[in-house]
């Protein structure tokens, strides 16, 4: 008896056969497997950067602020120094507003204001129309000017120097 000789699988009948071959099934399987994991795993951190984002925002919501006073400086006009070669003097007009934390402090503060002034006006008489060129130069003002008013008022604390009217001609 012969026996008839067995054809390979990647003959006509093996690739129309019932079962497909092993290999490609654990493939598709390991295929399927990654993406659900990719998924889940996208889904979780997507959840966690919500709920952190919400509980962020609960936090926040409690802690508003206090409700703040605000001490008025009377206006000032000062003559500033010149610079070299200028003839022409130039003057400086400033309108302040000093933020403190309440009521008390500002009360504490009012009875102080010749002291602040008078800071104010020694230092600002020493600077320059170019020292206020641009943003950073009523930065550094701002600064300077909270810092000279936290040391004539202390222990009370000014928390901000705000700019109602600021003119240099």
């Amino acid at each position: 008896m012969a026996k008839k000789p067995k054809k390979a699988p990647d003959d006509e009948e093996g690739a129309e056969g019932k079962a497909p071959a092993p290999g490609g099934s654990k493939k598709k399987l390991i295929l399927i497997a990654a993406g659900a994991v990719l998924l889940l795993g996208g889904a979780g951190g997507g959840y966690l950067v919500l709920k952190g984002r919400a509980a962020h925002a609960e936090k926040e919501a409690p802690a508003a602020r206090a409700p703040v006073a605000f001490v008025d400086v009377r206006d000032m006009v000062m003559n500033l120094s010149s610079d070299v070669g200028q003839t022409q003097t130039r003057f400086i007009k400033l309108k302040l507003s000093l933020e403190v934390r309440d009521a008390k402090v500002a009360a504490e503060i009012q009875p102080l204001m010749p002291r602040i002034e008078d800071a104010f006006q020694a230092y600002i008489r020493e600077l320059r129309a170019g020292d206020f060129e641009g943003s950073m130069g009523t930065y550094r003002l701002r600064e300077e000017l909270l810092r000279r008013v936290n040391v004539a008022v202390y222990p009370a604390k000014v928390d901000a120097v705000l700019f109602k009217e600021f003119v240099i001609q």
